[in-house]
């Protein structure tokens, strides 16, 4: 008996000599794995790092780095050693997201990532106060974050064809830079508040959309003097339109206004308008425009504005005098 227990105790010690022996192995192989998909890791990094140098310019005093239809589905942590960038111009690359280390970027004044395949913009974007233009046209993108407005030296943004946006965080309100901001080809069914009081914008595409009436306070946006809204369902135009006293470009074709308001003829900052493919109730004709100059053929829209203002109001006056002239019974009955 005395025997067996002392064979069992053997058994046991050396089974245990060797799980400790093949457990140290397995650690050593382990570490040794590691090392070598470190030493990978770093291999790549570095051959990323001097392929992303050579494609670091100088434009206008400012250190780009500019890449244009080369595959770069991620940016590796190795482009953090070149801080320094003042500009990231990636174009076609198949970049599916913004790096969440884009905060670390301290001295970027443009971020110019369109025509990617990116679908969320990090809240880190927020970091950027130095950041002047943000543009992410032709992307995937659904949301912008609220952090966005911490962004305070914006003067450009564009989101443009990422086909699914239909709202702005309110807090955008506040980037008291920003003077272009074009959101065409997105989802918006309504001008978003946000954008109604950014108090320095001039500059407004909201075309291809899915608009159906413009707000009466619509006014707020004093400083604009260009406004895009081709390509909707407008029906009608706010009275409060003419208050926009900087107005001077209005783009309103393929929508479905039935009639352009009279105040319109009070707006004259306005140099070009366009109702074209709209369902207007008069037909207006205007005298040929054989032998007018450029600058005059760019007059066309407001020449039919007005022909179309001094028809209406022609037309109404018309109904005014037929209703005021007409037969009136007298009952002499009894």
């Amino acid at each position: 008996m005395s025997t067996n227990v002392v064979c069992t105790g053997a058994v046991n010690a050396v089974k245990e000599v060797w799980e400790k022996r093949i457990k140290t192995l397995n650690e050593d192989l382990q570490r040794e794995k590691e090392f070598q998909r470190k030493l990978v890791r770093l291999w790549e990094e570095r051959v990323s790092l001097t392929k992303l140098k050579e494609k670091v310019t100088r434009e206008d005093g400012r250190v780009i780095l500019k890449i244009e239809k080369e595959e770069w589905k991620t940016l590796p942590s190795s482009l953090l050693k070149l801080n320094q960038l003042q500009g990231w111009q990636l174009h076609r690359t198949g970049l599916l997201k913004i790096p969440e280390f884009i905060g670390r970027f301290q001295n970027l004044l443009i971020l110019d990532l369109s025509r990617n395949t990116i679908s969320e913009i990090p809240r880190g974007i927020g970091l950027l106060t130095r950041l002047q233009e943000l543009i992410l046209s032709y992307n995937r993108i659904k949301t912008v974050p609220k952090e966005l407005s911490n962004c305070v030296s914006l003067e450009k943004l564009e989101l443009a064809v990422n086909r699914d946006i239909c709202d702005l965080p309110q807090e955008l309100g506040s980037l008291i830079k920003l003077t272009h901001l074009d959101l065409s080809m997105n989802h918006f069914t309504t001008i978003p508040s946000a954008v109604l009081n950014m108090p320095a914008l001039e500059w407004l595409d909201l075309g291809s959309n899915r608009l159906e009436q413009l707000p009466d306070t619509i006014e707020r946006m004093q400083n604009l003097h260009t406004l895009w809204l081709q390509r909707n369902e407008i029906t009608c135009l706010p009275e409060t339109i003419s208050n926009m006293k900087n107005l001077a470009t209005l783009v309103l074709s393929n929508n479905k206004l039935q009639d352009i308001p009279l105040c319109m003829e009070e707006m004259t900052n306005l140099r070009f308008v366009n109702f074209r493919d709209n369902p207007l109730k008069l037909e207006v004709t205007l005298p040929p425009s054989e032998g007018i100059d450029e600058e005059e053929e760019e007059l066309f829209g407001l020449r039919f504005m007005y022909t179309y203002i001094q028809e209406s109001r022609s037309t109404a006056d018309n109904q005014d005098n037929c209703s005021t002239t007409s037969p009136i019974s007298i009952n002499t009955d009894g």
